[in-house]
């Protein structure tokens, strides 16, 4: 293992901001909080997400390791305690300078903070609990602060993050306990579940306070690596689905797994990013479409690549389809692929006054490409006549319209994505 000891400022900062771009955070603050005389930054409910790299990662925020020293040999980490790479550390008063030296320069709207385990869990959460004092205490920082809380760590250690961080989350990285004794043998089920349920009980909790003095007012999340594991989708959805019940999640993170150390028990190749994406459209039915993980596919099963999860789910239950958009409910509409939750309410909202035909779906930029395979407007069906299920999923992979034989204009695909 290389140490640097004597780097400067700039080398040891370009180490731990590389070693910290695994981690997977593009979310809003969902706090309102604002710099009096003498403060620094502010906090906006509208969030922090404005500036992405190519790959469509949130760069936003400084996205920085405490250090990168760790006392843990996962075999899917870059850091793990194994790899001969460069090891550096910044102090909790070097963080919040660069941190406020940023904010000053514009050059970023908050703070993302996490750290490899030196030492202990509990001296590596005290140093980053250190940090977040110091930075609100004395540096008067207001702005918006994500911390990781690290798996072990003490109930206190955790309670004493919450009241400075804005968000906490702790990386349950592998889908299931098999997993991780396979691929990170010194992690414990435990020390990741305990730690998640004391931020959760601390946000239930506080959640009738005002909202400048809620804790953590943009809740905790949580990150998976997905394809490092042989874990099906159909597990990690029900894995998903719990975590947002019973932990009280505001997002759980499916980062695809690319292969930075050779070791036997790990692929070779990098996960297909396609995968990633349907599980992201998966988790997206499960918080907003009232779709369950049961329904969406089965527990050994993973999701296909060629279509989108919830055109999967209206195939396998084609009898429930056509459905007329000028009398089908809210809850069927979004149920319907191509149809998303504002345009579900559009619709339910526009029908009042006149019939909706597709030339009104049009204009309200519903993927018709998609929906009309499954509706019918002011009665009229423009999808695949024969109703088969095979014929179907062809069109929707070639993304083509299958309009019925008539006067009619057939409708261009829209460049938009909607479920």
């Amino acid at each position: 293992m290389e140490i640097i000891q004597a780097a400067s400022a700039e080398e040891r900062l370009k180490i731990l901001a590389d070693g910290a771009k695994y981690d997977v955070s593009c979310s809003s603050s969902n706090g309102a909080r604002r710099a009096e005389k003498g403060e620094l930054g502010q906090c906006h409910i509208a969030g922090l997400c404005h500036s992405f790299t190519s790959d469509g990662r949130c760069v936003s925020l400084i996205k920085l390791l405490m250090t990168n020293k760790c006392e843990f040999d996962c075999l899917y980490c870059i850091n793990r305690r194994s790899n001969d790479v460069p090891r550096a550390s910044l102090t909790p008063r070097e963080i919040c300078e660069l941190v406020s030296g940023f904010y000053r320069r514009n050059y970023i709207e908050g703070l993302f903070l996490s750290s490899a385990v030196e030492t202990s869990p509990d001296a590596t959460m005290q140093k980053l609990t250190e940090t977040l004092v110091m930075l609100r205490t004395e540096y008067k920082f207001r702005a918006y602060v994500h911390v990781k809380a690290i798996p072990g760590a003490s109930r206190h250690l955790i309670d004493l993050a919450a009241e400075y961080a804005d968000r906490m989350s702790v990386n349950i990285e592998l889908p299931s306990e098999n997993s991780l004794t396979l691929l990170a043998p010194q992690k414990k089920k435990e020390m990741i579940t305990a730690p998640m349920l004391r931020i959760a009980k601390i946000i239930y909790d506080g959640r009738d306070a005002p909202r400048a003095n809620r804790p953590l007012p943009a809740g905790q999340t949580t990150q998976m690596i997905i394809g490092a594991s042989p874990d099906s989708d159909g597990r990690i959805i029900r894995l998903s689905e719990a975590l947002y019940r019973n932990f009280r999640l505001k997002r759980v993170y499916y980062s695809a797994y690319a292969p930075v150390n050779g070791d036997g028990k790990l692929p070779a190749l990098p996960a297909d990013p396609r995968r990633e994406n349907r599980l992201y459209q998966a988790d997206w039915l499960l918080r907003f479409y009232g779709f369950e993980a049961e329904e969406l596919l089965p527990p050994e099963r993973n999701l296909p690549l060629d279509i989108d999860p919830k055109s999967d789910w209206a195939l396998r239950n084609i009898d429930k389809f056509p459905v007329e958009v000028n009398s089908a409910s809210y809850e069927t509409l979004l149920r319907t692929p191509g149809i998303g939750a504002q345009n579900a309410y559009r619709i339910t909202q526009a029908r009042k006054y006149s019939a909706l035909g597709f030339g009104a779906l049009k204009k309200m930029r519903v993927c018709l490409t998609k929906a009309a395979h499954f509706i019918t407007a002011n009665g009229e069906f423009l999808g695949v006549r024969s109703g088969d299920p095979n014929e179907i999923r062809a069109a929707l992979t070639k993304g083509s319209l299958v309009a019925a034989k008539s006067d009619r204009q057939t409708y261009a695909q829209i460049s938009i994505f909607d479920l």
